[in-house]
């Protein structure tokens, strides 16, 4: 058997495909119970975060194990299977160990060095063992990657190459200012009372806001989380709990807004939080475009008309091809257009009959470009200058007015509508916008240290898996070893019957140190070999040598499976 790992991940898929891909509880448990159903699967874990799907499987076959986790990654997904098949990746044996432990270490997060995901592979993997899916193989493989990680984070500054998604978000939202100073005194809505909306709400509370409502669907646990806030011994924060359909009227009293639900449609839509910045400063909430054309009105300017106007009927020029904010009537829009073009242009801006002259293939000859130089001046001579070929020259931009409400968006798939991106007085940080902004996050040093970490302790499990694989072999010979001597002894006891006991339990002694010197140095050997990369050939050669029998060391096998995932039933 060997392992395999099929998913999506924020490096490997838009945000909105990782958004129609999200699983929810149910299934998880669903794609568990049917990975391990299907034929090329003994095992099976599922990692569900906010940014990544990744099934993991000990697979018998490479090929059918990737046709199988693809084809039920989409169907318990929601996502076509050839839509989403370019979006995944495939790792297998040590590149699929090599990646759960850089998962693990907060090195293939969106924000390096995060430690959220930790806690995530730590459900993952108690998920598995509830519905017994996960075996020896998933259960070493998930409990080293837990101890990995926070290894890494204990023997590094790996903390300092990024920060938790949270305050990440809180960054972009103050936009660069210093976060406590911009959440000092400001009243926050936090809807949900999971692990991240927890998390938000704390980290809220560290930073200095004056007061933070908690809205959830089961009000109880909204409760619960606000006395924890209430009581918190570094904080003296006020909080309390709301019921969900409180969220319109608190949203309207709130400076900043965190939401992280497992709902699957929009909990905050656009109307939502335009009425809740209209309820703070009185006046209607309009996406930024219409604020700029206002503004631009209000300065007494008539603003070119853009493409697809009225302006523009007729025009010959190829409008979804124009820059946007720009109007084909002035020579900003025709920048770039080949003097054929150009010519007709000229002629329709000038109010003259548009040249009908078909595009030619191929480099125009000399006649042609005569023509066109004819034609261009004769333009010229009609509106007073050759139109000329020039950069667009830049919009000034109206400056968009300072937001009011500031909206956090940390769920998969999202809680707010990316409209709220649009609307002049709220700024939404999202998923998406912190994909974007984190690709330029710097890295810091301890990268590499993590990186070294991991590198190690693959190999460190590479080796250790090899050498556990043939164990069951080396078990089963010494089995077979022991019932040897068992029956010699037998057969002793039956020609000397009057033996006593003191010279049998004496000679017994003594033959089964004799086996164990003769086994001890092949057995030890074989170890370090099957250790070592291309060394599972010698567990096969262990078999044939001393024909032993393939159901025994299979069933030593199984009762090793068994009580591993046993011992580590507990918490990691």
């Amino acid at each position: 058997m060997s392992l395999l790992v099929v998913g999506l991940s924020h490096r490997s898929a838009p945000v909105s495909v990782l958004e129609r891909a999200s699983l929810n509880a149910d299934a998880q448990l669903k794609l568990l119970q049917d990975t391990v159903a299907a034929e090329p699967a003994a095992e099976a874990a599922v990692l569900a975060t906010c940014n990544r799907i990744e099934l993991y499987a000990d697979v018998d076959k490479f090929h059918a194990g990737v046709a199988e986790l693809s084809t039920l990654l989409a169907q318990h997904s929601g996502v076509g299977l050839e839509e989403l098949t370019p979006h995944l990746y495939v790792h297998y044996e040590d590149r699929a160990v090599h990646h759960l432990f850089s998962v693990a270490c907060g090195l293939d997060s969106m924000v390096v060095g995060e430690g959220q995901i930790l806690g995530q592979i730590k459900d993952s993997l108690a998920r598995a063992q509830d519905l017994h899916t996960a075996g020896r193989l998933l259960n070493d493989l998930f409990q080293q990657a837990l101890r990995v990680g926070k290894r890494a984070h204990s023997e590094t500054g790996i903390d300092r190459a990024g920060q938790s998604l949270v305050t990440f978000g809180l960054e972009q939202l103050s936009a660069g200012a210093d976060v406590q100073r911009w959440a000092r005194g400001k009243k926050a809505l936090v809807i949900g009372a999971g692990s991240m909306s927890s998390l938000a709400a704390a980290t809220l509370a560290r930073s200095g806001v004056a007061e933070i409502v908690v809205a959830n669907r089961t009000f109880e646990r909204a409760e619960r989380l606000a006395q924890i806030l209430s009581e918190g011994d570094d904080t003296d924060v006020l909080a309390r709990a709301v019921p969900m359909d409180s969220v319109p009227v608190e949203l309207t009293r709130a400076d900043v807004a965190v939401s992280c639900t497992g709902a699957t449609g929009l909990v905050l839509t656009a109307d939502a939080v335009a009425a809740a910045v209209e309820g703070r400063t009185g006046a209607p909430a309009v996406e930024d475009t219409a604020v700029r054309e206002t503004a631009v009105r209000e300065a007494g300017e008539t603003p070119l008309p853009g493409a697809g106007s009225a302006a523009d009927e007729n025009c010959p020029l190829d409008l979804s091809s124009v820059p946007s904010g720009f109007s084909v009537m002035g020579e900003a829009a025709v920048a770039g257009m080949d003097a054929a073009t150009l010519e007709q242009h000229g002629a329709w801006a000038a109010g003259g009959t548009v040249v009908d002259r078909p595009r030619e293939t191929g480099r125009p000859g000399p006649e042609a470009d005569a023509e066109l130089i004819g034609a261009l001046a004769a333009t010229a001579t009609r509106v007073g200058r050759v139109p000329e070929r020039r950069r667009p020259e830049p919009v000034a931009e109206v400056p968009r007015p300072e937001p009011v409400l500031f909206v956090l968006d940390l769920a998969m798939p999202r809680d707010v509508d990316a409209a709220v991106h649009r609307l002049a007085g709220a700024r939404l940080v999202d998923i998406e916008s912190l994909a974007d902004a984190s690709a330029d996050a710097p890295m810091a040093a301890d990268v590499d240290m993590v990186r070294r970490i991991v590198a190690d302790e693959v190999a460190a499990f590479g080796a250790a898996q090899r050498a556990a694989r043939i164990t069951p072999t080396v078990v089963a010979l010494r089995s077979m070893a022991a019932e040897v001597v068992a029956g010699e002894i037998a057969r002793l006891e039956g020609r000397l019957p009057g033996l006593d006991d003191k010279h049998r339990a004496e000679i017994t002694q003594t033959v089964k140190r004799v086996v164990d010197k003769l086994l001890h140095a092949p057995t030890v050997r074989v170890k370090q070999l099957a250790a070592e990369p291309g060394g599972a050939g010698y567990a096969d050669a262990l078999r044939t040598l001393f024909d032993l029998d393939q159901e025994t060391v299979a069933s030593v096998s199984r009762a090793g499976n068994s009580t591993t995932t046993e011992k580590n039933r507990g918490p990691a």
